[in-house]
């Protein structure tokens, strides 16, 4: 029996199909960043998959408890995940360079945020139950196509919704940030 908490229809698709679409290009025992983790299910997965997770959110039950962008406060190195998750946090806080700061040079960055265009369909369908309630305002919202990274995989169901896997190109950052 699952120990996940049941989401709403939409939620529930939702979640299994982003799982599915990092899963299948993590290599094995992956080092992996969830921002944003909330109750823990998308760790959850990955640490059942066999790979080394780190979860980060503002309140419990994080392994980490505090703000991404605080990340050297919070005793996080650069360049130290192969992967950085942040699924439904673009859209509450501007994190992306921190996000890129985080994930090795050609490390994966998995995002998926409301479209910008789009997010009074994403309040509709939060107000008839279809998806789980958003837990702050949404003030940073992104267009994926509008990021400078080199997309590996990048998705709009219904083009309410973005998804994306990105590669982390940010090599001279990374470099620069490990020798300070």
């Amino acid at each position: 029996m699952s120990t996940e908490k049941r989401q709403p229809l939409l939620s529930e698709v939702s979640r299994r199909r982003k799982y599915a679409l990092l899963h299948e290009r993590l290599g094995s025992a992956s080092r992996v960043l969830v921002v944003g983790s909330g109750e823990g299910w998308f760790a959850r997965r990955l640490r059942k998959h066999g790979h080394e997770v780190l979860a980060l959110d503002l309140v419990p039950p994080a392994d980490i408890v505090g703000d991404i962008l605080q990340w050297r406060a919070l005793g996080l190195a650069p360049g130290s995940f192969d992967a950085v998750v942040a699924l439904e946090v673009i859209e509450h806080v501007d994190c992306l360079d921190e996000i890129r700061a985080l994930c090795k040079p050609g490390g994966l960055i998995m995002l998926s945020s409301p479209h910008p265009r789009w997010d009074w369909v994403m309040k509709v369908l939060e107000a008839v139950r279809l998806t789980q309630r958003r837990t702050s305002e949404h003030c940073n919202l992104t267009d994926f196509a509008a990021i400078d990274l080199d997309r590996v995989v990048f998705k709009r169901p219904l083009h309410i919704h973005q998804v994306a896997i990105f590669r982390n190109g940010m090599v001279e950052l990374a470099a620069a940030e490990s020798q300070a």
